[in-house]
């Protein structure tokens, strides 16, 4: 699971470098979103964490 999201991060990031204003601040919500749900599946696996995401 953190292989796909660490894929979708990345791909949020490319997306971000390359998008007009007007998707920009949809991008970042989206990039956010994904960091977090990382972050939380890292904690899951590592058991430093509650199995929920921080959202």
């Amino acid at each position: 699971m953190t292989i796909a999201l660490e894929i979708q991060v990345e791909e949020l990031r490319a997306e971000l470098r390359n998008a007009d204003p007007a998707e920009r601040r949809q991008i970042e919500t989206e990039l956010e979103l994904a960091r977090a749900e990382l972050i939380a599946a890292m904690a899951e696996q590592d058991g430093t964490g509650d199995a929920e995401p921080p959202f």
